[in-house]
């Protein structure tokens, strides 16, 4: 499981555990209600004693005290070591106070802050912070040598306009190139697709919004091609399931040594969202996890032997959907969206750190929890306490001995009022609601590992972006009944059927006759999923099932007798739901969350 069998013959035994200290690092004084929003624990620092992080501060006085310029969404440095800056604090903000004069055009976006690795530039939402001939760190990078850039990505033929809304942007590790993702809508429904760019400093464009000094985005390619296998293909009334492709659904970032692109793939699985890495020279893709819970943040180690994720794994979240293994993702042709909603509960994740080695989850080895030490007790403020909620992204030091990841503490409307779960008083002074946490791997040995050179623009799997070109449809079987063959035995009976007035999927009806792609487990019965989107975000299912496994294991995957029926948006992530969906293994019960939960 989790890997490219072309390339890796033998699979080693799984590592052993290994010992992890865990220490929180000191934050500045900063809002304490805010929840899901507002913080991000950023990227290390080359020197590996720092990072870039996103804070919120709050309780900065009016203007002109100078320390106005405290207040709000900042980027800042935050030590890792222990000692403190020139000012005694163990932070530096880098965007408090920088003139208007040196920030023009730039957007109100501050996520996911990336430092180059120049140690002058920080990548955060869609901008570029520049310290020129200053490092960062040094008392010489004052707001007065700071300039802040905006990214453009252009979409239209002639250059003209703002450019193309693009999202979770990822600074590529030989800080020439790009990532990014852009949402679109096909057929009533979103949907997004990734890309790969060129940074290209541009100090007086001549065409486009804004007419400022700016990054533009060029040699973009879409990491997607009609031409390359899709998930499912089909041969006159046969169905052939291609497990590992190159479909990236969202790029997540890029391996350490640059080689290749981390993304959220099509499921392998039914209702198993996993995270793969292709390779940007060859289309060759990893299956990072296989665990059936959810995950989406990752980040590859320097090295790239070693995968940090956030991941739902031991929460039992998404277990009554996806427990019953090596189901074949039929439905998943439009149950994907619902699959990757359900494991939030309005800004909650319920995501822990884990560490998994380079070959992916496999027999009873699903990686290691970075902060199992603790009291586990829900409220208690430990390490382990499961009401601190990870959030994105994990990020590995650049000598590979340490990762640094951020958790919030469940918040109302997750928890109190008319929601059952309580809420539970924060232990720190103030009430602040948010962490950052700091994992020793603490018998590793540092590694300095060789600057990662530029790769090339062409990333030969994918489409040239042309601006103005229409967003593609991703291929998918055609309205009609087919037959996909187990690979050991067995069949599936399949019908797909279209909605009348758009070209998209209304519902898959699968029933399952001794199929197996495995050998010692065989599947049957029937499942039935029906999807409607109300509005571009919003997503309604119908669902059906009455499944058996029997064989190495014994599991049953049964929605109550009228079935399962379900509202969830996309962007706020709350269930609504009437009906049971429920999966059985071995004698244990998965059931799924209380709405509101």
């Amino acid at each position: 499981m989790g890997q490219d069998t072309a390339k890796v013959s033998i699979v080693p035994a799984p590592p052993s555990p290994e010992p992890i200290t865990i220490t929180e690092l000191p934050l500045p004084p900063v809002a304490t209600g805010i929840y899901g929003a507002g913080f991000q624990a950023g990227s290390f620092l080359p020197d590996g004693k720092h990072i870039v992080a996103l804070v919120t501060f709050a309780g900065a006085p009016q203007a002109p005290d100078p320390a106005s310029i405290y207040d709000g969404e900042q980027i800042i440095l935050l030590k890792t070591d222990g000692t403190v800056f020139p000012t005694g604090d163990p932070w530096k903000c880098l965007t408090c106070g920088v003139p208007a004069a040196n920030s023009l055009g730039v957007s109100n976006t501050f996520d996911y802050p990336n430092s180059f690795n120049d140690n002058k530039r920080i990548l955060f939402g869609t901008n570029i912070l520049d310290c020129g001939e200053f490092n960062l760190t040094s008392p010489d990078c004052t707001p007065e040598a700071t300039h802040i850039y905006p990214i453009r990505w252009n979409t239209s033929p002639d250059g003209s306009g703002a450019g193309g809304a693009i999202r979770e942007l990822r600074v590529h590790p030989d800080d020439v190139h790009l990532g990014f993702n852009s949402f679109g809508f096909v057929g009533g429904a979103i949907s997004q697709f990734a890309y790969f760019s060129r940074l290209s400093f541009n100090p007086s464009p001549t065409t486009g919004e804004p007419l400022v000094p700016r990054y533009d985005l060029v040699n973009v390619t879409r990491l997607f091609s009609p031409d390359n296998t899709p998930p499912f293909s089909v041969s006159g009334k046969w169905l052939a399931h291609n497990p590992l492709t190159n479909t990236v659904g969202e790029l997540r970032g890029f391996s350490g040594r640059g080689t290749e692109v981390l993304y959220i793939g099509a499921s392998v699985e039914s209702c198993n969202i996993d995270v793969f890495a292709v390779e940007l020279s060859t289309g060759s893709v990893r299956r990072l996890t296989a665990h059936p819970e959810y995950v989406d943040p990752v980040e590859t180690s320097p090295d790239d032997k070693w995968t940090a994720v956030m991941d739902t794994r031991g929460s039992n979240r998404q277990m009554f959907m996806a427990g019953m293994r090596g189901i074949p993702p039929l439905i998943d042709l439009i149950a994907t969206a619902v699959a990757s909603t359900t494991r939030n509960n309005y800004q909650r994740r319920f995501f822990q750190p884990y560490i998994i080695d380079r070959y992916g989850d496999r027999g009873t080895y699903f990686g290691q929890k970075i902060n199992a030490e603790g009291s586990g007790i829900a409220g208690s403020g430990a390490i382990n306490d499961p009401e601190w909620n990870g959030r994105a992204d994990p990020k590995w030091s650049p000598d590979g001995t340490q990762i640094v990841y951020r958790q919030d503490l469940t918040t109302s409307p997750a928890c109190g009022g008319n929601n059952p779960l309580p809420c539970y008083d924060s232990p720190y002074q103030g009430g602040r609601r948010v962490r950052f946490m700091l994992a020793t791997l603490t018998s590793r040995t540092p590694q300095i590992l060789p600057k990662v050179q530029p790769v090339s623009d062409v990333v030969p799997w994918g489409t040239p972006y042309v601006p103005g070109s229409a967003t593609p449809v991703v291929p998918r079987p055609a309205q009609g009944t087919y037959t996909l063959k187990g690979r050991k035995s067995g069949f599936a009976n399949v019908t797909i059927t279209d909605n009348v007035d758009i070209a998209t999927i209304k519902s898959v009806a699968v029933n399952y006759t001794n199929y197996s792609d495995d050998g010692p487990t065989l599947l049957n019965g029937y499942e039935n999923f029906t999807r409607t989107n109300p509005s571009y975000t919003v997503e309604v299912a119908d669902w059906f099932s009455d499944l058996v496994q029997t064989g190495a294991v014994f599991a049953t995957k049964k929605t109550s007798p009228g079935g399962l029926h379900l509202s969830i948006d996309v962007l706020t992530n709350i269930l609504e739901a009437t009906g049971n969906l429920t999966t059985t293994i071995d004698g244990v019960s998965y059931l799924q969350p209380a709405n509101e939960t």
